[in-house]
């Protein structure tokens, strides 16, 4: 029996946004996210991404186009759409005089939800805040205000989570205890997406990854697939003899003689094809007598994906 499509949870059609400057920051963007994943949005600064979150948020008008949340259009039922969305932002906006708990729970009430002290609390371990719950926000380190802005993004129960940078300026460790953290979000059925400068993060997390760039989405693509399809994996091998030339025997458009003639390198397309080159490669220079040194093998990150389509643009 053939598994049903993924569920939109998130619907963008058409969506235009053209500022009192003239500037055009986003150009008819089409986009669905699915329930449940998490869903990585890329893209060089000024691409449109802030903008794009803003719509979808409430805090930015769209000039043209829909965008309908967990079944609701934001524009003809913001109330209901809202409801549906937390979002965590880049800056760390926040009163710093308050306390957590106080923060947590004035969040829920913005969005109509009654008093309840044990979901927050409940949200407040899952961040290792309840400790601190009692302590004001101006005397947390960064890590952990930023901890307190996804607590008060979650205390109203959203099913859509939008986190804008969510680990700028944070280090190492705290990044991996909240990369596990939006895993078990998304085990109990939050759809997270977010955007981020650090294209490792995306790589590690994300289900499916959208790139935008001056205002268009110009790829979306389920990760694997996309390093599949756009990844290069580098061979090099140091040879113990230098070549004046590849022999017509090893002639192959991907193989390339480095200046010295002491290196070869072989570059690959696809994710799936390092190994076995290099293997047959091996094979090849066995057969022709060719004796090497060492031999060096690297896959392309998503890193270097995003840099080759987003230097490519005009």
């Amino acid at each position: 029996m053939a598994s049903s499509p993924p569920r939109p949870i998130v619907s963008i059609k058409g969506l235009e946004k053209t500022y009192a400057s003239g500037h055009r920051a986003l150009k008819g963007v089409d986009l669905e996210v699915h329930a449940g994943e998490i869903f990585a949005l890329l893209g060089p600064n000024g691409a449109g991404k802030t903008t794009l979150i803003g719509i979808v948020c409430g805090l930015v008008r769209a000039t043209a186009g829909t965008v309908i949340a967990d079944g609701h259009d934001i524009a003809q039922d913001y109330r209901a759409a809202r409801a549906k969305i937390g979002l965590v932002p880049q800056e760390l906006a926040t009163d710093m005089f308050e306390t957590v708990w106080h923060a947590v729970n004035f969040s829920r009430g913005l969005f109509g939800k009654p008093r309840d002290h044990a979901k927050v609390e409940e949200v407040l371990r899952a961040l290792s805040l309840w400790d601190k719950r009692n302590a004001k926000i101006g005397a947390l380190s960064g890590g952990m205000k930023r901890r307190v802005l996804i607590a008060k993004a979650l205390s109203h129960e959203p099913s859509i989570l939008f986190l804008d940078e969510p680990t700028a300026g944070v280090d190492v460790e705290l990044r991996r205890d909240m990369w596990d953290m939006v895993r078990r979000l998304r085990e109990q059925g939050v759809t997270i997406i977010l955007t981020t400068h650090y294209i490792e993060e995306a790589e590690e997390m994300a289900d499916r990854i959208g790139v935008i760039d001056q205002g268009e989405i110009i790829l979306i693509e389920e990760k694997h697939a996309l390093m599949e399809k756009l990844g290069r994996t580098r061979i090099t091998i140091g040879l113990k003899e230098p070549l004046a030339a590849i022999p017509p025997m090893l002639a192959d458009e991907r193989l390339a003689l480095a200046g010295d003639g002491r290196t070869l390198v072989l570059t690959l397309m696809g994710e799936g094809e390092g190994a076995q080159g290099a293997a047959d490669l091996i094979k090849r220079l066995g057969a022709e007598g060719i004796d090497f040194t060492t031999i060096d093998t690297v896959k392309s990150s998503l890193e270097d994906i995003f840099v080759d389509l987003v230097g490519k643009r005009p």
